[in-house]
């Protein structure tokens, strides 16, 4: 199976179908104009083509009348949709679950997420739970990953192993990493705006057809009654068809989505068995529900686009299927037909079987088939219990998050000061816990502790942003560690985290000095004896665009916490298409083997610029274990 030729054909034909989308508003705006000009046209002439001169403005109105109408209606639905995931998510009947959880399914679940959070590099997901639903089936859904959901069913728990568990959550994280949920909430938008086209139609009709009082009032407001209710009658039409090509366009669009998740899943995991051996459950559970994936909550088929699998019996086939087939799908996977499975409730795993050292927080990239598979590139890092158990709580995820930025020495007294005497107390416990990890193992931490933390209200967020800058103001100077905490929380916790970033720059051009900024920084971490000059070569050469082959890297004493933050800022607003040649530049620049320093750094400008860590970022920290 060609993973990257499978990706790249579904995202050429996703963009046709976006501009299909576009087209078919432009032709209800035709369609809408058409029927309001015949109807003017009979009423005044009593002939369908009787008028030659129209009213001024006459096509402007309706045309932005009808825009307007649909415009309302995708601001209206994507006001009850602001919240990002969380409000598709509870839209769906989900129920969130707790990171401190201690029911078994549900601690395994986590776990699965967070391996999956830790291996890319974004912020661990909130998880949701569809409680009433018992077949199998999944979404992910909000604006960027910061503020990203997954949401599964019961049955997914119940019926699913872990492997395959893990293959069902690479497929939506796929979906996280490729872009596809700001889409899917867009698709939700436009179509409630298409609606109101029909109802807007509805309301005209009525109108018209209420029986005014008066005889003579009713003879001399008759035309104006015709004209409404055909106008009415014709919106009413034109909305519905608009509303099923809508549908249709909408599917479509999801059916390519699919088809790249479901690649990009198997990338991940490197593992067919455990997506492929979940949508063989989905057919074998079929045999019973129609289809296994099937969602019974009033919401399902306005969310249909967002599932694993198909989330209604109505709509599994013909232009109005929001997913291929899944013998299709498992064609493409294996390349053959494939059986199904049976898809029978399995029995509560025991309680010490989630506390085995073959639970890992996988950090070396997407984990293989079995914990004998995966890959070994050295010991696993054990992770201390009271530190996972802080992990889970809000404000203990706070301690966690301060006992991460203590220095030694006169330096970390200087920093506890800071914190109140209870506070100071658990940051000095945490960091002599956390001691005994490996410095590559910290940054994961914070990974870790996100869902925790987005427990926080907005101001409890914004004092702890506040401590931060306080323990990095305590001793005069901004470290590595420092730097990388304060960029990643700031991005993922600050007022604007779950805001849409509008794309200011297509190409690497525009942001000519941030590129030399990043690059810069980069070359000093990772460079020894007096290379710093080749290594910035190495990375502006893999930038053409930004015009750096005569540059050299900028001082250290220049690279200043405003002016980074300031290239960061442009870097996020870089089109997504182009992020990819300034992370590879970066590689470039840091060399082989990249250097612990370089790693965390880029990590942290991934998070950033919210783009995925690369591999060969993931592969440089340790594997986590519980420690049993």
């Amino acid at each position: 199976m060609n993973f990257f030729a499978q990706q790249e054909h579904a995202r050429r034909q996703t963009r046709k179908l976006v501009v299909l989308f576009a087209l078919a508003v432009l032709a209800i705006v035709a369609a809408v104009n058409a029927v309001v000009a015949l109807a003017w046209s009979w009423t005044q002439t009593g002939a369908v083509f009787g008028i030659r001169d129209w009213p001024r403005g006459f096509f402007a109105t309706n045309t932005g009348v009808t825009l307007a109408l649909i415009g309302v209606g995708t601001l209206i639905e994507m006001l009850n949709l602001r919240d990002g995931g969380d409000a598709v998510a509870k839209m769906a009947g989900g129920r969130q679950v707790p990171p401190s959880s201690t029911d078994l399914l549900e601690r395994r679940l986590l776990n699965v997420v967070e391996e999956m959070a830790i291996a890319s590099g974004i912020a661990v997901p909130r998880v949701y739970l569809l409680d009433r639903e018992t077949a199998i089936n999944a979404f992910a859904a909000g604006y960027n990953p910061d503020e990203a959901v997954v949401a599964v069913t019961r049955g997914a728990l119940t019926r699913l192993t872990r492997d395959e568990l893990q293959g069902v959550i690479g497929h939506e994280f796929s979906h996280i990493l490729n872009g596809d949920m700001r889409l899917n909430i867009r698709l939700i938008g436009l179509l409630a705006g298409l609606q109101m086209i029909a109802g807007f139609g509805r309301h005209l009709i009525d109108f018209g057809s209420h029986s005014w009082s008066g005889r003579e009032e009713r003879r001399k407001q008759g035309s104006l009654r015709v004209v409404l209710v055909l106008t009415g009658f014709g919106m009413l039409v034109v909305g519905y068809i608009g509303v099923f090509f809508g549908r249709v366009i909408k599917a479509a669009v999801s059916r390519q989505r699919e088809f790249l998740a479901d690649a990009s899943a198997v990338q991940f995991t490197r593992n067919a068995d455990g997506l492929g051996n979940a949508l063989r459950k989905i057919a074998g559970l079929s045999r019973s529900i129609q289809p296994g994936s099937r969602i019974e909550h009033p919401s399902a088929e306005q969310l249909s686009h967002l599932f694993l699998g198909a989330a209604s019996g109505s709509l599994a086939a013909g232009w109005l299927a929001t997913h291929p087939p899944v013998e299709e799908r498992l064609r493409r996977i294996y390349g053959r037909s494939m059986t199904p499975l049976d898809a029978a409730e399995m029995p509560a795993p025991a309680a010490r079987q989630e506390t085995l050292p073959d639970i890992p927080y996988e950090a070396t990239g997407f984990a293989a088939a079995s914990v004998m598979e995966r890959p070994r590139l050295g010991d696993p890092a054990v992770l201390p219990a009271d530190v996972d158990a802080a992990l889970r709580q809000p404000q203990s995820a706070c301690d966690i998050v301060h006992a991460l930025l203590l220095e030694q020495g006169a330096a970390r007294a200087a920093q506890l000061a800071t914190l109140s005497p209870a506070r100071a107390r658990m940051a000095e416990y945490l960091a002599d816990k956390i001691a005994g990890l490996p410095q590559s193992a910290r940054l994961p931490l914070l990974d870790l502790a996100m869902p925790a933390l987005r427990e926080l209200d907005a101001a409890r967020r914004a004092q702890l942003l506040a401590s931060v800058a306080g323990l990095i103001a305590a001793d005069r100077r901004v470290t590595l560690v420092e730097f990388v905490i304060q960029t990643v929380l700031a991005r993922r916790l600050s007022p604007r985290a779950a805001r849409p970033v509008p794309v200011r720059h297509h190409d690497l051009s525009g942001i000519r000095d941030a590129c030399r900024v990043l690059l810069s920084m980069v070359v000093h971490l990772a460079s020894a004896g007096g290379d710093a000059g080749a290594r910035f070569a190495a990375g502006a050469a893999r930038l053409p665009q930004a015009g750096l082959s005569s540059e050299l890297a900028l001082p250290v004493a220049e690279l200043g916490f405003p002016r980074v933050n300031e290239a960061l800022e442009q870097v996020h607003r870089l089109a997504p298409l182009a992020k990819p040649l300034l992370i590879k530049a970066l590689l470039a620049a840091a060399g082989e083997p990249l250097p612990p320093q370089a790693a965390d750094l880029l990590r942290a400008i991934c998070a950033a610029i919210e783009a995925p860590v690369p591999e060969a970022v993931s592969a440089s920290y340790p594997r986590f274990h519980w420690k049993s």
